[in-house]
């Protein structure tokens, strides 16, 4: 039998959501930037401000994969495509979460051991157009509970700071 087409008014109710949640960050300054790896398996994006704050640590693995990354909460990442050609690879405490894609190697974010609750973005992995300036800050990785312990603010960049 033919039936009439009905709307699921959740659709509608979660499409105003993601809209006024939107707005909102573009109210608070936020834009929001898309990124992924180099053979475009894996797609993200996310809500962060267009001035970047990257660190550059100096860990044994940041050294060996030259990994500059900037912090953003896991409420204003979305991953797009690609969440079955990822893989992870941990060492040490087990806390931070390697991800890089299967098939290119790329690590396009990961999720840091000083901020579980968020991702760690390589900014060179953003597409063009929405960065307007990146500061450096080292970290002394290889001193990590000490440079964490020194380090003001690096545990509050992975908290959401809106009420979206």
């Amino acid at each position: 039998p033919n039936m009439p087409h009905r709307r699921n008014p959740g659709n509608a109710y979660h499409r105003l959501k993601y809209l006024s949640t939107c707005f909102s960050r573009e109210r608070d300054g936020l834009v929001k930037h898309t990124g992924g790896c180099h053979c475009g398996a894996v797609r993200f994006e996310l809500w962060s401000a267009p001035d970047l704050h990257v660190f550059s640590c100096n860990c044994s693995i940041c050294t060996k994969k030259q990994n500059l990354h900037f912090i953003v909460p896991k409420s204003q990442f979305t991953l797009l495509q690609g969440s079955d050609n990822i893989t992870t690879y941990t060492f040490n405490t087990h806390m931070a979460k390697h991800t890089f894609c299967k098939t290119c190697g790329v690590q396009s974010f990961y999720t840091p051991r000083s901020n579980p609750d968020g991702f760690g973005v390589a900014p060179h992995c953003l597409d063009p157009g929405t960065v307007s300036s990146v500061t450096v800050e080292d970290f002394c990785g290889q001193n990590w509970e000490e440079s964490m312990q020194k380090h003001q603010t690096i545990r509050s960049m992975s908290k959401q700071t809106t009420d979206t």
